[in-house]
């Protein structure tokens, strides 16, 4: 089925799924972001693209008959906790009677990873739902503005990671997302570490531009992206609960890259962004994930590594829970990817 074809139909679908109003914006926020406000489409808790071609006769049948699937993904943009801030931590548990975790933050006062180097616990945790994830990490330099760690500092950890049939893909620094030659060389960077190829990216802050980042990706070799998502709402950037490939209106071509659309950030519920309560994002996150069943589409989630402490963790596990209850079919970006890529080759 030619899902360009149909989308054409509908001038305003057309648009919505292209991101037209992206190629020229008019606003963009403190980092260079087109950010939702700023958008036309105030329908971004509907799927209108994914919608209009599930009308249209397109339908997707998943592995086990899954009524729709989960893209678990995770950004790793905080490793390591200052030796100040461990002491501080520690001395508020011994003041409140904690004495265990008082001396386990002591414990820890020569590691520097610890607590955030939790990569492990995350797997465990999502291996109860029979769900793997993409671990996201930088391979950033020392002299780049978003260095927050070393890559080479963390061979083993990546090792369990891949061994337990997880995915580590590039997370893109501050201006990977519009230098090709950067983009290259933090590719390499990471495959060196590796050993093998690295298919999966996301760029850091969720920094993209329309069209020409898709096209930096293809020619550094990624077979797929899963950055196109608002940072500040919840929903569906372009109407899209589908991956697909791109396409560039300025060439009138196909971009030969699969995009996992980003449904729902961790930071976009709370702090700066959208500043809901608890209870307030789990009714969004009902809302926005019964639309994608409707469509037979992916639920594509980022939560990041240093979020997974307290009534974060506990929100996540509710997530969790529902979707292996709906029976979904929870696993990472690049399986999704190739799943995509065989079912519906140059869709």
């Amino acid at each position: 089925m030619d899902i360009y074809k149909i989308l054409q139909m509908d001038t305003s679908i057309w648009d919505l799924f292209t991101c037209k109003e992206e190629y020229y914006p008019q606003l963009l926020d403190t980092y260079g972001r087109f950010p939702y406000y700023a958008s036309k489409n105030r329908d971004i808790f509907m799927p209108k693209a994914s919608q209009y071609l599930s009308e249209h006769g397109f339908s997707v049948e998943y592995p086990d008959n899954a009524p729709f699937a989960v893209c678990l993904t995770h950004d790793i943009d905080i490793i390591y906790e200052s030796i100040r801030t461990k002491g501080h931590s520690a001395i508020r548990n011994l003041k409140r009677g904690n004495i265990p975790e008082s001396l386990q933050g002591l414990y820890s006062l020569h590691s520097k990873k610890i607590p955030f180097c939790n990569f492990i616990d995350i797997m465990a945790l999502e291996e109860q739902y029979n769900s793997k994830s993409t671990f996201f990490f930088m391979a950033e330099n020392p002299e780049d503005q978003d260095y927050f760690y070393n890559i080479e500092d963390l061979g083993s950890e990546i090792g369990e990671i891949v061994d337990r049939g997880g995915e580590v893909g590039l997370h893109g620094g501050h201006t990977t997302f519009s230098d090709p030659e950067k983009m290259r060389e933090k590719k390499k960077k990471l495959e060196k570490m590796l050993n093998r190829p690295v298919q999966g990216y996301r760029n850091h802050y969720l920094r993209f531009n329309v069209p020409s980042t898709w096209e930096y990706l293809k020619e550094a070799g990624f077979k797929y992206d899963s950055t196109l998502g608002y940072a500040d709402c919840i929903g569906f950037r372009n109407g899209m609960c589908h991956p697909f490939r791109p396409f560039n209106i300025d060439s009138q071509s196909v971009i030969d890259i699969i995009e996992i659309p980003l449904i729902m950030m961790d930071m976009t519920f709370f702090n700066t962004y959208m500043r809901l309560n608890m209870n307030q994002a789990w009714e969004l996150f009902l809302r926005v994930t019964q639309e994608i069943e409707r469509c037979q589409g992916v639920l594509t989630i980022l939560w990041h590594n240093n979020n997974l402490l307290n009534d974060w963790r506990k929100l996540y596990v509710k997530i969790l829970e529902y979707c292996s209850k709906k029976n979904a079919w929870i696993t990472n970006g690049n399986t999704i990817c190739q799943w995509w890529d065989n079912e519906h080759s140059r869709n």
